[in-house]
């Protein structure tokens, strides 16, 4: 074989031990998620291109498509922590959702009057301003968001006032809201079965979450073996209908950690 074709094939396998390695590496560490919907604003936007570490709970079936992981249950690193952004497979309809962990097992959830409560204990909130976005279809299902300054028109300013929450860890998160007595903002005592976990929103007016039963296309509670892994970095974020429509990125999300 002659020198220069030589190179050329090794060259070759080098690539394609890095593409074999890389895949790896995503299939066993990361997972790549697109943000969808508006639930998680304004923590996660729509267009939001989201690295999921899949090592940060163990692996279950849905984390790891390998014969070496369980069939059923979970293998647990470590436990989950109230206040982490989470994907999650939902457990009835298989599709793939991202919510902040709020209820762990064996806690009493409850919302009254907007305001989250957790074993009884209120869990404050103090004003952050108000967040704002261009009414538009936005996404590629060019979704409109809600308002709280009502049914603006296209190209007007969607306002929902922000608030920061402080769960019981000392997790700060922001939430907003819509409406003063939504629908989910007064709801019954949910006690978390052991095993499983209730996720909510930050959007809190526009989140189908464990707030809401199963039966009526709600999340409900979670089992552990349900979970894919922790939303730990947005990579880049597209305001466009695709995330290849690379004019449309915005520009102060890049590598932005996910709080």
């Amino acid at each position: 074989m002659a020198k220069n074709e030589g190179g050329i094939v090794e060259t070759v396998k080098t690539v394609v031990y890095a593409l074999l390695i890389a895949g790896l590496f995503r299939t066993l560490l990361f997972q790549p998620f697109w943000i969808p919907s508006e639930s998680m604003k304004s923590t996660l936007l729509i267009g939001d291109f989201v690295f999921v570490n899949k090592m940060a709970y163990g692996y279950s079936k849905y984390s790891c498509p390998f014969s070496i992981c369980p069939i059923s249950g979970r293998i647990m690193a470590s436990e989950p922590e109230r206040g982490d952004v989470i994907v999650f497979r939902h457990p009835v309809n298989g599709s793939d959702m991202v919510k902040r962990l709020i209820g762990l097992p064996g806690d009493k959830i409850q919302v009254k009057e907007g305001i989250l409560y957790i074993n009884g204990a209120v869990v404050p909130q103090v004003p952050d301003g108000v967040f704002e976005e261009v009414m538009e279809p936005q996404g590629p299902m060019k979704n409109r968001p809600r308002c709280e300054n009502g049914a603006v028109g296209d190209g007007a300013i969607c306002e929902k006032p922000r608030f920061l929450e402080t769960l019981p860890n000392g997790v700060t998160h922001p939430v907003l809201n819509i409406e003063a007595d939504g629908f989910a903002d007064n709801t019954d005592v949910f006690t978390v079965p052991e095993g499983n976990y209730f996720f909510m929103g930050d959007n809190r007016d526009n989140s189908q979450d464990s707030r809401f039963a199963q039966a009526v296309g709600g999340v409900g509670f979670v089992p552990a073996e349900f979970l894919i892994g922790r939303a730990d970095r947005i990579m880049f974020s597209s305001a466009g209908a695709s995330m290849l429509y690379f004019w449309t990125w915005r520009s102060d999300r890049f590598f932005k950690a996910v709080e």
